[in-house]
């Protein structure tokens, strides 16, 4: 091990970029739709998974970015690099992925679709009778829908949404002569030599992609039609081949498909607002006229187009991404839906816990006897965190619940469970956190709803976001007053509860809901309490307590090294965490010291990574994975050996600086042994894994492990392995 003191090697990069690293999370995420071994519609489903994040992902940091850069901020990141420097490794990375990606769809993914009677057909491809049904359905459907916007003098260019696919339009007026209007340079935008744009927004109401001959618009397909195919084709061209109906008597000279995309970085001064609810809806507002960071257009877009586009729009060269494929692939979502078993994955049902077996048990009586842990979608939500909440709400012994509700489903249940506790005069509150990104109208409509139903609706804390997944139950019982429990990784959100692994910890063990007790008299009555006896709780204690817990494996260490240091050793110094992303400088300065010392570090961080792992002298002992599949990992489980006494902790919070210090989190620890061993199988599962699993390198690329087809359980994935250890539990 070379000496600590080449940390201060200045030639050494200490930490990746936390942008290109997403995009390099993200690039795995695509990985799944070009992988043959994916199911077929799963594939397609992939393609349109890196589309929405992509989305988001620019709505978000490149809108914040963009921002910085008008501001003339030059600030360089703790990797080095300046906003500028930034956006162009951005633009560079993400040009290559989407060639990546339209080369799969259309030379790969298109094929096999075709081979298996799906086929996505152009406008050309149809037949004259597929063309006369496509004429009424456009007659039908769309026509009545359209609105075309001229843009002149006096009509003004109209606002475009975010994420809007539009069609903008050349029109002459007939007889007219002239240069073609793609090499026509006037002195002003609005001069087109006579000629005119028009703008024609594609409606979101109907399917982009419409099955031939289906006279039910939205309907979903499951089975082929009487030709043995299932056949679509794109609104898009539709509209385009029937679009001299929207201008009667004029020419149509081009049309290019263009997309927009907002910016969602909206700055808020939360510490002068008077009411958080109303400053929320203000910024709603003011997102969606917010300011375009990037204009997609297709592969052969009419410059002169693009140009008055950019200029309207307010953007240079580099916030247009001329699409080498599709614009938008999350209009897949018909062709994806298709209900045919062999081109998707085997339908998982979730199991119920065996603690949670009986249905007719008291669930109190369950968790009052034992800790019980649920790992989703292994396991049910329904039959455990719904179960729990409904019973709440019915249980005439329950006098209050309260719960953080972060992000939740349409429909959600736990919406008329609150209202029906409530209503039957339990007291019940409810702290709705309106800033959860992408949410907050659900969320603002979900508290207007609770409000009038009598819940005590609370909207956080002023600066910060309480991202903590957490339920008391408070519940009067022969001995006295008895509290339970959970605290989880995820949101209470039955929809993501399907996709998304989480865990849950259901208890009534007071060292755990004394604290939980506190902890919402902190989030509703502003207490100024700082300590916690089991929970660790940001931004109140989580950032020390973790701290002591690194500092203690390095003190263990220590001596580990002074006993000979066997890297074989069991009671070698051990730290595995697990988590969405790891971006918090002084806990990757730490995790590099503990390296120094000689603790084994394994890291499964799912997302962006800015700690470099294997860097002789700084991060030798560290390594970081990646598991993407079929389940988006979401869970948080953090382990220390603790010289051979092990500690075990589950909750809502990542390593990152947001968790750790401007939001509200709650990490538990898991006391029972059994409990732990479950912990345990699931790190050991996913740290042996040589199907999904990606491992890092020291330049921030990821590279994907190859099965050993001598070990089935590594061979099958993560996700696999824990279907068949959930599906073969004892009961």
């Amino acid at each position: 091990m070379t000496s600590s003191a080449s940390l201060s090697d200045p030639t050494i990069p200490r930490y990746i970029n936390r942008e290109t690293s997403w995009l390099e999370f993200n690039r795995r995420v695509l990985h799944q739709a070009v992988d043959p071994r994916t199911p077929l519609l799963e594939r397609v489903f992939f393609l349109s998974i890196f589309n929405s994040n992509l989305d988001e992902f620019f709505q978000k940091r490149v809108g914040g970015l963009r921002r910085q850069v008008a501001a003339g901020i030059a600030t360089r990141t703790p990797d080095g690099m300046t906003p500028v420097e930034v956006l162009a490794h951005i633009r560079k990375m993400t040009v290559e992925m989407l060639q990546v990606q339209a080369d799969c769809f259309r030379q790969d993914i298109m094929p096999a679709l075709a081979r298996h009677g799906i086929e996505l057909l152009t406008w050309d491809q149809l037949s004259d009778a597929d063309r006369a049904w496509a004429h009424r359905y456009y007659r039908d459907n769309l026509f009545p829908v359209l609105t075309p916007l001229a843009v002149d003098p006096g009509h003004p260019f109209p606002f475009i949404s975010n994420l809007s696919t539009s069609l903008g339009v050349i029109l002459r007026p007939p007889g007219f002569e002239d240069e073609p209007s793609h090499v026509h340079e006037a002195d002003s935008l609005y001069d087109w030599g006579g000629r005119q744009f028009a703008r024609i927004k594609i409606p979101r109401v109907l399917p982009r992609w419409v099955r031939i001959g289906d006279d039910t618009p939205g309907s979903v397909v499951s089975t082929p039609g009487a030709s043995g195919t299932i056949r679509f084709v794109h609104v898009e061209e539709i509209i385009r081949h029937n679009i001299q109906d929207l201008f009667e008597g004029m020419v149509i000279e081009d049309v290019m498909p263009f997309r927009v995309t907002r910016n969602a970085d909206v700055e808020r001064d939360e510490e002068d607002a008077e009411d958080l609810l109303e400053l929320i809806e203000q910024e709603l507002r003011d997102r969606r006229f917010a300011p375009v960071v990037r204009l997609e257009v297709g592969p052969h877009p009419h410059e002169r187009m693009v140009r008055f586009l950019m200029a309207e729009l307010e953007l240079n060269e580099a916030d247009v991404y001329r699409m080498p494929g599709e614009l938008d692939y999350t209009d897949l979502a018909p062709v994806y839906a298709l209900n045919i078993a062999e081109l998707r994955h085997s339908p998982w049902f979730p199991v119920t816990p065996a603690r949670l077996a009986d249905p007719e048990a008291d669930i109190f009586s369950v968790i009052r006897s034992a800790d019980v842990l649920v790992h989703h979608p292994y396991e049910s939500f329904k039959a455990s965190v719904e179960r729990f909440i409904q019973t709440a709400a019915d249980d005439p012994r329950v006098i209050a619940i309260k719960l953080t509700l972060y992000r939740t489903n349409h429909n959600s249940p736990f919406i008329p469970d609150l209202i029906r506790a409530a209503e039957s005069g339990k007291q019940v509150i409810c702290l709705v956190e309106l800033k959860a990104r992408f949410d907050e109208e659900r969320n603002i409509q979900v508290a207007h709803q609770l409000e009038k139903a009598g819940v005590h609706v609370v909207y956080g804390i002023v600066g910060l976001k309480t991202h903590t997944k957490t339920a008391l139950v408070v519940r009067q019982e022969p001995e006295g007053v008895r509290t339970y429990a959970h605290i989880g990784t995820g949101n209470y959100n039955s929809t993501t509860a399907q996709l998304y692994t989480d865990l849950g910890l259901f208890t009534a063990n007071p060292a755990y809901t004394a604290d939980l007790v506190e902890l919402f008299h902190y989030l509703t009555g502003r207490s100024a309490k700082r300590e916690f006896r089991h929970l660790l709780i940001a931004p109140l204690n989580m950032r020390k307590r973790f701290g002591e817990m690194i500092d203690r494996e390095i003190a263990h260490a220590r001596s580990w090294r002074d006993r000979g240091a066997d890297p074989a050793d069991p009671h070698r110094p051990h730290i595995i965490a697990k988590m969405n992303s790891l971006e918090d400088t002084s806990v990757c300065e730490k995790l590099y010291e503990a390296s120094n010392a000689g603790v084994r570090i394994q890291l499964l961080v799912r997302g962006f990574c800015c700690l470099i792992p294997g860097v002789p002298g700084m991060s030798a002992n560290i390594t970081v994975s990646s598991v993407i599949g079929r389940f988006l990992e979401h869970s948080r489980i953090y382990y220390f050996h603790n010289a051979g006494r092990p500690e075990y902790y589950i909750g809502s919070a990542d390593w990152m600086y947001r968790n750790l210090s401007n939001r509200v989190e709650c990490v538990a620890p898991i006391l029972d042994p059994a409990l732990q061993q479950r912990l345990q199988q699931v790190l050991d599962v996913m740290l042996a894994d040589r199907r999904q699993a990606w491992d890092m390198r020291s330049y921030g690329g990821y590279e994907l492990r190859t099965p050993d087809p001598a070990d089935p359980i590594t061979a099958v994935g993560s996700h696999q392995a824990l279907m068949d250890l959930a599906r073969n539990q004892p009961a």
